[in-house]
């Protein structure tokens, strides 16, 4: 059974932290970002500068904040775990790690230009956030002695980001991993941030396991970045980076890696000649599909969505409005694609939002009506598993 982000009650809200009082969160809703589903996977279109300036409202805030780091090698164990899948669908910003995906971005026309690699990202924060303010920063994981180290360096160089902490909590499950006593001592930091540097799997797990339970507002997987930072592993120069062989770099460094990029190589590959070409196919009948109608049904206990004719990014604020308002209402959420004749990638990212805000106080977005036509157009997006909660 997948585990929601299901925000307790107010009573058990967390504690103040240390002296500094809480804000109510100033960041946009979900149903405001700029979201796109990109092969089963959400993915946010945004620049550096605008997720430095959503991580210093999450901080002000004081709210758990979730920031997935998906890459290749996410998408591709996506497709088979939806456990693992999980945590970037209710994260609160997800960024593209990788070219391959601005690629397959570009391929489907979707407007996601940027790389946001955690490398990169961690980068920025050392050197300067670029909010005049100091993160403070809990490392947690890498192999035996490189958080220490890494830490001591950052707090000798008075960057953008103050170490607070540092844990290695070795190798167990994630139950053992996420004792009293680990949570208490990562809480009791007061840190801004959550560095996390478990294995892909593993990480995505224990985040989403302890989402409630940690205090820091900000949590990301940066994954092989204590690597680089520690330089235990060499970063592949930035001309490698940008043109999308980092890979081949990274098998220099790690040989033992060459395995796992065979095998998410195979899996890409698949994914393209199996979704991405009949996607771009698919993407010439828009210019006969222009009207969208969207209409709101309520009764006692639910309220329905109707979407008649082409869900595209361009109606998409109207249908913001419309579904922001049936969430308002907190009853049980339908939305009826009997009439609907296409779905693209702004709306797949849209309908993602509305399942998040809807987990999140323990409920399901529900589909009706859905054709052949329109199922095949979930699937080869790869978002059939939002049609298996049908009424």
């Amino acid at each position: 059974m997948l585990k929601t982000l299901r925000a307790p009650p107010a009573s058990s809200d967390f504690a103040e932290r240390s002296g500094e009082p809480r804000s109510a969160c100033a960041s946009p809703d979900d149903l405001s970002r700029k979201v796109y589903g990109l092969l089963g996977i959400p993915v946010d279109a945004l620049d550096f500068p605008s997720l430095l300036r959503a991580m210093d409202l999450a901080t002000n805030a004081g709210s758990p904040f979730l920031i997935s780091t998906p890459n290749v090698n996410f998408l591709v164990k996506s497709q088979i775990n939806g456990m693992f899948r999980e945590p970037m669908l209710l994260s609160d910003l997800c960024l593209a790690d990788g070219m391959p995906l601005i690629w397959l971005a570009k391929l489907l026309r979707i407007p996601i230009h940027e790389r946001i690699a955690g490398s990169d990202l961690f980068g920025r924060l050392k050197s300067s956030n670029g909010t005049g303010r100091c993160l403070r920063v809990f490392l947690l994981g890498g192999a035996e002695g490189l958080a220490a180290a890494v830490g001591a360096r950052l707090n000798a160089e008075r960057g953008g980001l103050e170490c607070v902490g540092v844990l290695n909590p070795g190798f167990g499950t994630i139950e053992e991993m996420s004792s009293p006593k680990i949570i208490d001592e990562i809480n009791v930091s007061n840190a801004d941030l959550i560095a996390v540097f478990f294995g892909a799997e593993k990480a995505q797990a224990w985040l989403l396991h302890n989402h409630w339970r940690l205090r820091p507002p900000v949590r990301a997987q940066f994954g092989a970045t204590i690597n680089f930072e520690a330089g235990t592993v060499r970063r592949a120069p930035p001309m490698l980076r940008s043109t999308g062989f980092e890979w081949l770099w990274r098998i220099k460094e790690e040989p033992y890696l060459w395995r796992r990029y065979w095998n998410d190589g195979k899996a890409l590959l698949a994914m393209l000649v199996t979704s991405v070409l009949p996607l771009m196919c698919s993407v010439r009948r828009l210019r006969d599909l222009n009207e969208l109608s969207i209409t709101k049904r309520e009764d006692y206990g639910s309220v329905t969505i109707s979407l008649s004719g082409a869900a595209v990014a361009a109606h998409v604020d109207g249908a913001i409005e419309q579904l922001r308002d049936a969430l308002d209402s907190g009853k049980r959420m339908v939305v009826d694609v009997s009439n609907t004749q296409y779905v693209d990638a702004r709306f797949l990212g849209l309908f993602l939002m509305v399942r998040k805000q809807l987990a999140s106080r323990g409920q399901k977005l529900l589909f009706t009506g859905a054709s052949a036509g329109l199922r095949r157009i979930f699937r080869l997006n790869r978002f059939e598993f939002l049609l298996s909660q049908e009424v």
